[in-house]
């Protein structure tokens, strides 16, 4: 794995809309790879929450940025500072304006007036029986939802839901919103021990401590069955829950899409 940090002075990479980039990451092996990283970057650093991206980087960063733009989490830039500042009180000043917006998303995130639960994201994405065999190839193989390069943010927050104020997204109409994602982070938590760990252009993903028991697994999948079929016979009786369902004991990890077209992330070889 090759890795380098953000705040070097020869970055070979844009930050993007990434505001806490820490670390770029190429080369890695897989998953598993990726997540002892962010597990060893935790230990080391209890002050911060380690999140990193998923699929489609570039794609990612465009509908992070508009999605960061939704009224309900968009902090307009104060014009008291305003003046003919040199680069550097500039750059501070939009260091500061960045410090400012992440602690107002979080803020805007536990709003009970703007929360929503899990049983108000059920049913409200629109998807087939093909997402759900996306789904399935996407927990066999979930290291096909790597992109070439994959970005690392440091996010000073004080608990792991809260990672995605520093990546919110969710942008096109037919896709889950910030706050219907958050929902859903906040239950795998809460409920089922799931720890947010990544998030990329279609795809969260999230990992326990241990995998979880047949009994457990044939129970969350019928969860996940109400919140990705609800009302639609075509996804509720599709035989990729299953699959899913006995594939789940043998992993700690777990890939959920969260936009329309979630299957077109996934690597060629993985595809229909």
């Amino acid at each position: 794995m090759k890795q380098g940090l953000f705040e070097s002075t020869d970055v070979p990479f844009r930050r993007g809309n990434f505001s806490c980039a820490y670390q770029w990451l190429q080369e890695l092996t897989g998953m598993d790879e990726l997540i002892a990283h962010l597990d060893a970057l935790s230990a080391a650093d209890p002050a911060h929450r380690y999140l990193s991206t998923l699929d489609d980087i570039s794609q990612c960063s465009y509908t992070c940025g508009h999605a960061g733009q939704d009224d309900r989490l968009y902090l307009e830039e104060s014009d008291d500072d305003a003046g003919e500042d040199d680069e550097e009180e500039e750059d501070a000043r939009e260091a500061e304006h960045e410090r400012a917006s992440l602690q107002y998303r979080v803020q805007q995130l536990i709003n009970p007036e703007l929360m929503h639960s899990w049983q108000q994201v059920c049913g409200s994405l629109a998807t087939s029986g093909s997402d759900v065999q996306a789904m399935l190839r996407a927990n066999q193989a979930p290291e096909a939802l790597l992109d070439e390069i994959v970005y690392v943010q440091r996010v000073p927050v004080a608990a792991d839901d809260l990672k995605i104020a520093a990546q919110p997204n969710g942008y096109f109409s037919a896709d889950w919103d910030t706050f219907q994602n958050h929902a859903i982070i906040r239950h795998l938590s809460a409920e089922w021990g799931y720890r947010f760990f990544a998030m990329g252009a279609s795809w969260m993903g999230f990992v326990r401590a241990t995998p979880p028991s047949a009994e457990q697994a044939q129970c969350w999948v019928d969860a996940l069955r109400e919140l990705y079929g609800k009302g639609n016979d075509e996804v509720l009786s599709h035989p990729g829950w299953q699959a899913l369902a006995a594939l789940l004991p043998e992993r700690r990890t777990l890939m959920l899409g969260y936009t329309e077209n979630m299957a077109e992330a996934l690597a060629p070889e993985a595809e229909d």
